[in-house]
């Protein structure tokens, strides 16, 4: 796979705009009768649709590579400080408990 600096790199909501347009393209393009440009258009079609299929890999690659440096420091500074750690999750736990039993009611 190529790689793209960030400044770049697609957002999810514009890659999904690149899938949305190249659908409709593609439902033009069967729509209208087939001609000598049909080719061409396929051919145009197809790449586009390997670019965005390149980019949503990288997009997935960038996603996987931030989630596991997060769990990575989440891991260390539980490990660092684990009765503060206990305690955050059960003031949350209770938190939720309280939020969700009124909820029910």
């Amino acid at each position: 796979m190529k790689t793209q600096p960030e400044s770049t790199t697609q957002s999810p909501e514009q890659l999904l705009n690149d899938l949305r347009a190249l659908v409709v393209e593609t439902e033009k393009m069967l729509a209208g009768s087939l001609t000598e440009q049909a080719g061409d258009a396929v051919g145009a079609l197809r790449a586009r649709y390997d670019a965005a299929q390149e980019r949503l890999g990288e997009l997935y690659a960038g996603a996987k590579t931030r989630l596991a440096a997060g769990a990575k420091c989440t891991d260390e500074a539980i490990r660092s400080h684990p009765y503060e750690s206990i305690a955050i999750a059960a003031g949350v736990g209770l938190l939720l408990g309280v939020l969700l039993g009124r909820r029910g009611h």
